[in-house]
C-alpha cells in the first residue's frame, strides 16, 4: 500500500534535509515518491498504477506519496514545478526524477533500471 508523507515523516523515511546538505537515504528499500496534487487529472490515473505496484512489490520497494498542496516546502526543496512527478530512490545511488504521468510499463522499466528491483515472480 501507498504511503502519504508528511514533512516529518519525509525527514526520517527519506531524507533529513534540515540536517544533510548531501544526499542520504533514510530508507531500508529502494522508494519511489509521488508529488502529486488531489485537483490533477494525470495524478489520478497514476494513482491506482502506484497502488498495484506497491502490491506486487511488496517490502522490496517502498512507494511513497507527497501531496503538493500540503507539503509546499516539500515541493519547493525538490523543485516541482509540474505534477505528477515522480522520483525514483536507489538504496545507495543519488535519486531522479520524471516528470509526467507514466504508464505501468514505463514505471516497471524504471523501477528494474535505477532501482535495482526485479519484478516478482
Amino acid at each position: 500500500m501507498t504511503e502519504h508523507l508528511t514533512k516529518q515523516d519525509f525527514l526520517t523515511k527519506v531524507f533529513n534535509y534540515e540536517q544533510n546538505s548531501d544526499w542520504k537515504y533514510e530508507g531500508d528499500a529502494p522508494a519511489i515518491i509521488d508529488f502529486y496534487a488531489d485537483w490533477c487529472q494525470p495524478c489520478k490515473m497514476v494513482a491506482p498504477i502506484l497502488e498495484e505496484l506497491s502490491d506486487l512489490y511488496g517490502d522490496k520497494l517502498h512507494i511513497y506519496k507527497v501531496n503538493t498542496e500540503n507539503e509546499q516546502e516539500l515541493a519547493s526543496v525538490f523543485g516541482i514545478r509540474s505534477i505528477p512527478s515522480i522520483l525514483f530512490i536507489p538504496k545507495n545511488e543519488q535519486p531522479q526524477m520524471a516528470v509526467g504521468a507514466l504508464p505501468r510499463e514505463s514505471l516497471v522499466k524504471a523501477i528494474d533500471e535505477v532501482l535495482g528491483v526485479k519484478v516478482p515472480a
